[in-house]
Parts: structure tokens; sequence; C-alpha cells
């Protein structure tokens, strides 16, 4: 979890190869409408996030179905959107990427081929409501390899 250009999808995945778990980019799971609000440089509203928020929940509630651990890259900005995406569920864990302004206006500036500019940085910090003791806190500005490692430690998931 985290702001937009944290590096949530970047670490997610590497974390999900490392472990050998499925993937899921909650950036997959948003409307074109959303996306292009977003794209404009709008923040989205609980009212818009909810949806996607119960859609990123379904695929969640489907690995479990199946029995089976995975990886999900979402921004789960505000507490209350941790809670509905796990209400009802053991065993979810959260990292939190936590980036400075600056940090992540410079990453989304320099990314190409994505919805979230540099303009989403200060309302998703503005949203961010930092979790302060039901998420791993890591420094999104270290290595995505050094992330990795830091994030299997302190979730006890090294091999």
């Amino acid at each position: 979890m985290g702001a937009a250009g944290a590096g949530k999808s970047t670490i997610g995945a590497a974390l999900a190869a490392a472990l050998g778990w499925p993937f899921i980019d909650a950036d997959d799971f948003h409307t074109a409408v959303n996306i292009e609000r977003m794209r404009q440089g709008v923040g989205l509203t609980d009212e818009e996030r909810g949806p996607w928020l119960a859609r990123v929940r379904q695929a969640m509630l489907d690995q479990i179905a199946k029995g089976r651990p995975a990886v999900v890259a979402c921004s789960a900005l505000k507490r209350r959107y941790r809670q509905m995406l796990t209400a009802g569920v053991n065993d979810v864990r959260f990292v939190h990427l936590r980036a400075d302004e600056l940090l992540l206006r410079d990453r989304l500036t320099s990314r190409r081929g994505h919805f979230a500019g540099p303009a989403l940085a200060s309302t998703q910090l503005h949203d961010l409501e930092t979790p302060e003791c039901e998420a791993v806190i890591v420094d999104a500005a270290l290595p995505p390899q050094l992330l990795v490692s830091e994030i299997r430690r302190a979730l006890n998931l090294e091999k």
C-alpha cells in the first residue's frame, strides 16, 4: 500500500515472484472513467473508490477460495479502505511503501504509459492515513531487491 508512485506494482510483482505467489495489481480493476479522471490529475472520491475496492477485494477472495496466498498492490490509502478490503478475512498483512512528495512526483513525472501523473502526488498524500500499527512500514526510496528482502524478513517469509 501507499501513494501513487511509491512502487507498489514494482515491489509487489518482485515480492510475488520471489515467493512464487500470484500478483494482483489493483490498478487493473479501475474503470475507464476513473482512469481518465486520474489521467487528468483529479484524485478519486471515496464514492468512486468504493466499487473499485470491492473488485480488488473480490480478487483477494478468489485467491483465498483457491487456497492460495497472493501479493496485492493497492493504494489502500485510508484505514476504512483497508478495513473494507479485509473485513472477515484472516491473515492479511499490509506493507506501507512510505515515500515523500518529492520522490513521488519524480517517479510519476518520469514513468511512461501510466494514468497516474505527478498532479496526483499531493492528493494521494493528503488522503493517506498512515497505518501506525497495522502495517510494516518501509522506505520506498530503497532499491527494489533490498525492499523485497526487508519485507520478507519483516513478514517472516524468508526461505
